[in-house]
């Protein structure tokens, strides 16, 4: 990108974003510009004695659709059901910790998958400038026909397939 120069980029960002040319203007130079590396991944094993890895600790999240706070939120609700008999008996083992890994694995797998789906059908092709509205993706064609799959998705990235909730000891009364 920057082999074409300051104003190419200024052009491709208001093309891509629609913005208007004095928005683009306060884009300086290469130094106002700031490369967000994405990248995802997660632990093979989240724990050892002593130890226990969870939200970005144990599984990087692209920040696509903004979900992988709610996956830390749900890995501690998640940490303090299955891990506060054990930390107040002070009997915690490495199975405790184990246990906590093999609850939030699944969900964490199909975020990052989800992710990496919409890396491919909505980012990618956004950037390359191929996105079109009259040839989406078959899975963003059926989002908008059905809309049905508009509270589906919207719940799967606001609550995910495994939603936590606090313990008992954790709430207010009623």
């Amino acid at each position: 990108m920057r082999a074409h120069g300051i104003e190419w980029f200024r052009g491709r960002l208001g093309q891509l974003l629609g913005w208007e040319r004095e928005s683009t203007d306060a884009i300086g130079s290469w130094d106002d510009v700031k490369l967000l590396e994405v990248t995802m991944g997660r632990l093979v094993r989240w724990y050892r004695e002593g130890l226990l890895c969870i939200g970005d600790a144990a599984h990087i999240m692209s920040p696509i659709g903004g979900v992988g706070v709610n996956l830390a939120v749900q890995d501690a609700v998640a940490t303090a059901r299955l891990l506060a008999g054990p930390l107040l008996s002070g009997t915690v083992t490495v199975r405790d910790l184990a246990r906590v890994q093999k609850r939030r694995r699944l969900p964490t797998v199909f975020t990052q998958r989800s992710q990496l789906a919409e890396h491919e059908m909505l980012l990618r092709p956004g950037l390359a400038g191929t996105l079109r509205a009259d040839r989406l993706p078959l899975p963003l064609r059926l989002v908008r026909r059905i809309p049905a799959l508009h509270t589906v998705t919207g719940y799967l990235g606001g609550i995910g397939i495994r939603p936590e909730h606090a313990p008992a000891f954790a709430r207010r009364p009623a």
